[in-house]
């Protein structure tokens, strides 16, 4: 039987006593109606899991024994960099869950030209701890041990404009000479990774696709469909995982 996964946000070790957060202590005492003595797997997002019982149940606090270290699940091969133009509500919570499935290392919200979404910085300060949530709750699910790391959001200009990491930086476009197939054969094995950046709901415009080229984005395509934003993404990140990656 698959035991119940719990993200604590601190650094755990085996012997000690853990609360539980708030949220996860009433889901597990009140919709699981776990009880003292059952079995549960905490992880602190470190890549470890860690074997614990309740020892106790007591109002809206949940108190947990860790018994013992076991290794987590193992990460992809290929880090891969979500560059996500920001979208409405539930569509953006859904694709940073579905990113997180499919074993994506780091996300990094991005306002582009057309993006309906405008944060100021109390609201982007807001989002990223939702979103932060989501991840963490996702990796509950799926069984991941290390979360991804989910950055604050940034105007795309200032992103393209900032530094680069190691690897191969692709942008979806329709009109692109070679297909993210094509391109995800060359980068099997390269520890270095990629990063995928992904338009919002109308597309980027002309002068940021150029902006992201000069940034050294190479442009792929994926199939002769138009996708939405929240599918593009996730569609793109099955097609790499599966040809360089760990899915398949």
């Amino acid at each position: 039987m698959r035991l119940t996964r719990v993200h604590v946000p601190q650094a755990l070790a085996t012997a000690t006593e853990v609360a539980l957060p708030e949220t996860a202590a009433s889901h597990v005492s009140r919709v699981l109606r776990m009880r003292a003595g059952d079995r549960l797997v905490l992880f602190d997002g470190s890549g470890a899991d860690f074997h614990a019982e309740i020892s106790e149940i007591a109002g809206p606090r949940v108190g947990t024994r860790i018994l013992e270290r076991v290794a987590g699940l193992r990460e992809s091969p290929l880090a891969v960099t979500l560059v996500q133009a920001v979208s409405r509500g539930e569509r953006m919570d859904w694709t940073l869950q579905k990113a997180t499935e499919l074993g994506v290392r780091r996300i990094q919200p991005v306002l582009a030209t057309r993006s309906v979404v405008r944060l100021d910085e109390r609201q982007a300060e807001r989002r990223l701890r939702h979103w932060q949530a989501v991840v963490a709750s996702a990796c509950e699910q799926c069984g991941r041990s290390v979360l991804p790391v989910v950055e604050s959001p940034l105007e795309l200009p200032r992103y393209l404009d900032g530094p680069r990491a190691k690897g191969r930086r692709l942008v979806l476009s329709p009109d692109a000479g070679k297909s993210l197939a094509a391109l995800a054969g060359e980068l099997a094995g390269d520890l270095a990774g990629v990063e995928l950046l992904i338009g919002p709901e109308g597309g980027l415009e002309a002068a940021e696709v150029a902006a992201a080229t000069r940034a050294g984005f190479e442009a792929a395509r994926l199939g002769p469909r138009v996708l939405r934003t929240e599918t593009a993404g996730i569609a793109a990140l099955a097609v790499l995982q599966a040809l360089a990656g760990d899915l398949g």
